[in-house]
């Protein structure tokens, strides 16, 4: 791992375990925290709102119930298509490690980190897989890895630095993006006021992507799933429409006891541009 300071130099940089801490060649220390997890985020201010524990709640108990394994499994996939058997992966705001476990599940000598802003996230990641790391730090400020260092790299559901992700990607390595369809979760989303995914979304994420990756392979994963009023709630409660979501009681109330919703997500899976 390095510090995302481009002006210094990576031997300078470059960090070391030593008694519960983090510690690079200038003296700085970074503790592990009793949860197991460090704190790498520097000093200037994030733009990202990072999930609420009340969120991570919420969406550790939907997925437990194995309404998204799909997804993980086209995921899980993704990442170990032509791994290297010692190889390495990192989740962009990694949540609740859900994504991440499935993957090293799948790969038995990979290693992972979960990096996310939020602390309660990160506090999860530490304890999601015996094989993960949980890092805290704000990828849009800086990633903190060194240049080329990981095989592979996840984003499900969550923002992308496509620069820096480029940057410490391995030339040989993949970038994993999986990103909802307007379909996802499409009956709920009237009823329940949720927030709508962007119908511009597939045209920005190209944009984005554009200069620093290649598309390797687009599948989409769509599939129904019965959900009882309780996951329900637990879908408003675990996303962005947990911000945004009005009267979600009484609308919920007003739901059929179960209630068929429909899951479209498309898994991409990108190179490194040449």
């Amino acid at each position: 791992m390095r510090l995302p300071q481009p002006h210094e130099s990576d031997s300078a940089l470059a960090l070391e375990p030593r008694d519960r801490a983090l510690r690079c060649g200038r003296g700085h220390s970074f503790d592990v925290a009793r949860q197991g997890y460090v704190s790498l985020l520097t000093g200037a201010s994030t733009k990202m709102t990072g999930d609420t524990a009340a969120m991570l709640d919420a969406r550790a108990t939907f997925q437990s119930g194995g309404h998204f394994a799909p997804i993980a499994d086209a995921v899980s996939r993704a990442v170990t298509a032509a791994q290297r058997p010692d190889g390495s992966v990192l989740e962009v705001g990694a949540g609740t490690g859900y994504y991440l476990a499935a993957v090293l599940d799948a790969a038995p000598s990979t290693v992972g980190i979960g990096l996310d802003v939020a602390k309660p996230a990160v506090r999860r990641c530490a304890r999601t897989h015996p094989r993960a790391a949980a890092v805290l730090a704000d990828a849009w400020l800086g990633v903190p890895i060194r240049d080329g260092a990981v095989n592979r790299v996840l984003s499900v559901f969550a923002p992308r630095n496509p620069r820096e992700i480029a940057r410490i990607l391995a030339d040989d390595g993949r970038f994993v993006v999986a990103t909802p369809t307007e379909r996802h979760l499409g009956e709920l989303i009237g009823p329940l006021d949720m927030v709508r995914v962007d119908p511009d979304k597939d045209r920005r994420l190209d944009n984005a992507m554009s200069g620093h990756f290649e598309t390797v392979e687009h599948t989409l994963v769509e599939y129904p799933m019965t959900l009882d009023r309780s996951d329900v709630a637990n879908v408003v409660g675990m996303g962005p429409s947990a911000h945004h979501a009005t009267a979600t009681d009484a609308r919920l109330a007003q739901l059929s006891e179960t209630v068929e919703v429909t899951a479209s997500v498309v898994v991409a899976s990108y190179r490194p541009a040449a």
